[in-house]
């Protein structure tokens, strides 16, 4: 059975995981402390909305590679999500919560309509929720990587001081990258699951329990999905939810 296996078929989607965990574990632990826990699930379909819209208006290559338009517009999407965010977290900071899920339904009911008359919207609409994971390629990992690094630094160096705008700014920004690479259901269980398994570890210790959860959930979920020919996101996100158990 392990001979079957393509390893380097997945070594590119692996190392996408890896990317994404870099920075999803840490970010994911903040939003469990803060309990906004939909915030990803939100700013994740806003930024989607912005990739069908740049994708409606023809943008993009042939390939389905994300030119710089198409990045940002989606950028520019969610950080407009993280600002009404932030506005409304001081405006009504009791129900920030409820805000989040319905600006979540909202925002995939607008991409649902947008999607509505092109012939291949469900194609669309499903490789934004469960991603292409594993069609990744090297090239796609590099803006990624650097911007990941960004964030890193940002976030070790002055993250307890950025504050709410500063953290759903650094948020929108990493979690737009990350729906472009895995896709929205990815990108929240990559937040959520290692935070969860986390959550009782405070410092490094949790960092490093949660970095090895999400390392080894991606690691069965995509050697898991090649064995049995199923779909490696869904696959990992399942994988994920029982790390997170």
């Amino acid at each position: 059975m392990i001979e079957a296996i393509d390893f380097g078929l997945l070594l590119v989607p692996f190392c996408a995981g890896l990317l994404v965990l870099a920075t999803h574990v840490p970010l994911g632990r903040e939003v469990l402390r803060r309990g906004i826990i939909f915030i990803d699930l939100a700013i994740a379909q806003v930024s989607g909305l912005g990739v069908m819209a740049a994708h409606l208006a023809g943008w993009g290559d042939a390939e389905g590679g994300i030119d710089l338009a198409t990045q940002a517009t989606a950028v520019a999407a969610a950080v407009c999500g993280a600002l009404l965010l932030t506005w409304s977290g001081r405006r009504w900071p009791e129900i920030q919560e409820a805000l989040i899920g319905l600006l979540f339904a909202v925002s995939a009911c607008v991409g649902i309509l947008l999607l509505a008359h092109n012939p291949h919207g469900g194609e669309h609409l499903r490789d934004l929720l469960a991603g292409q994971i594993l069609w990744v390629s090297w090239g796609q990992l590099l803006l990624p990587a650097v911007v990941y690094a960004f964030v890193l630094v940002v976030w070790f160096q002055v993250g307890p001081r950025l504050g709410d705008t500063g953290f759903y700014l650094l948020f929108a920004l990493t979690v737009t990258l990350s729906v472009q690479l895995v896709g929205v259901f990815l990108v929240f269980a990559s937040l959520i699951a290692p935070a969860l398994a986390s959550r009782r570890l405070a410092g490094n210790r949790g960092l490093f329990r949660g970095y090895i959860a999400g390392i080894i959930a991606y690691a069965i979920g995509l050697v898991a999905s090649s064995v049995a020919d199923l779909p490696p996101g869904p696959t990992v996100v399942c994988v994920l939810g029982l790390a997170a158990m």
